[in-house]
């Protein structure tokens, strides 16, 4: 996702558009073999020099977004949240439509310039161009304004890769969740902007055999019975389910995170219900305090690293188990 994040450049009104395009063409002046050829050559100019540079600056606006793939489910879903993917489309197809009226009105005035038997029929000419060209511009102002809202919500975006498979952790508020994502990731995780959260999402990494994880904390997301949610953050929720491998869900027996066992058990069951499709792994968090656990979990600190080494081991043979229950599903 990262590369076009770089990509997208900021988005011109359209009056910022013509008058661009029109102060290029204020400087345009090409030498004809008499005064009506030099008018004549000069107008050409100026039509060429709004079109091209109007026509090209809106195509790049409209390759510079990433197209929403079909298999790129999970990034699909994020965009549809945040923005609405066909609102993106008709803006997108709107600015699309404006290149391609834009240069067609260049073709045609060009041919009027060029057909002009005199100098007042090339300045009727371009006005008529003028007049023409600003007013389908301006009629995509609405989609300009669109593309660059989506696009500064599309660079708030974490740098989550689709393609890579992830670990989510999840559990209520302050049960240990970040700690322990930097505590199995092999760097320190990314705090990127999400934008359904007041926090960041965590985003670090995982190495199992010769495979990488994405290892995420969801702040915000996964932390309370999704049966409470709205339609939006249900959607947000859910577009995990195409990233995730396995769910690590934590508790805080201690309940010192501000939430009962039962309320936790809960959230449990809105996990598991929600995701029937994907290996969960329950822990019991902060064994370094008196509280103890209930006996019923590994226990483990994320806090100090007791007992997780014991859960890395057993993501390991989870990914392991996985990898070689795909391998077997391939044809021979």
């Amino acid at each position: 996702m990262t590369d076009w994040k770089k990509r997208i450049p900021t988005i011109m009104t359209s009056q910022e558009l013509l008058d661009r395009a029109f102060a290029r063409a204020s400087r345009a002046e090409v030498m004809g073999s008499d005064p009506f050829d030099t008018v004549k050559k000069t107008n050409i100019a100026k039509i060429n020099g709004i079109g091209d540079m109007t026509v090209t600056t809106l195509l790049k606006y409209v390759r510079a977004f990433p197209r929403m793939e079909k298999e790129d489910e999970f990034f699909s879903e994020l965009v549809d949240v945040i923005i609405g993917v066909d609102d993106l489309k008709k803006a997108l197809a709107s600015i699309s439509w404006c290149a391609e009226k834009a240069s067609h009105l260049q073709r045609m005035y060009l041919h009027k310039v060029k057909k002009a038997p005199n100098i007042d029929s090339v300045a009727r000419a371009t006005r008529e161009f003028y007049g023409r060209f600003s007013s389908i511009v301006k009629r995509i102002e609405p989609d300009l304004l669109f593309a660059q809202k989506a696009r500064d919500s599309l660079k708030q975006l974490p740098s989550i890769d689709p393609k890579i498979p992830t670990i989510v952790i999840a559990g209520y508020p302050n049960v240990g969740k970040s700690q322990l994502t930097e505590r199995i990731s092999s760097a320190r995780p990314v705090i990127a902007h999400y934008p359904f959260t007041t926090k960041g999402i965590q985003v670090g990494h995982f190495i199992s055999g010769w495979r990488t994880y994405q290892v995420i904390d969801t702040p915000g997301l996964l932390d309370r019975e999704l049966e409470e949610r709205n339609a939006i953050e249900l959607q947000a929720i859910l577009a995990l389910k195409y990233l995730a491998v396995i769910i690590v869900f934590i508790f805080d027996p201690s309940e010192t995170c501000g939430y009962s066992m039962e309320r936790q058990e809960a959230l449990l069951v809105s996990v598991r219900k929600n995701f029937p499709d994907i290996p969960l792994i329950e822990v019991e968090n902060k064994s370094d305090l008196e509280w103890g656990g209930t006996g019923k979990r590994p226990r483990i600190s994320a806090a100090t690293g007791e007992g997780v080494d014991g859960l890395v081991s057993d993501i390991h043979a989870r990914l392991k188990a996985d990898r070689m229950a795909a391998m077997d599903e391939l044809p021979r």
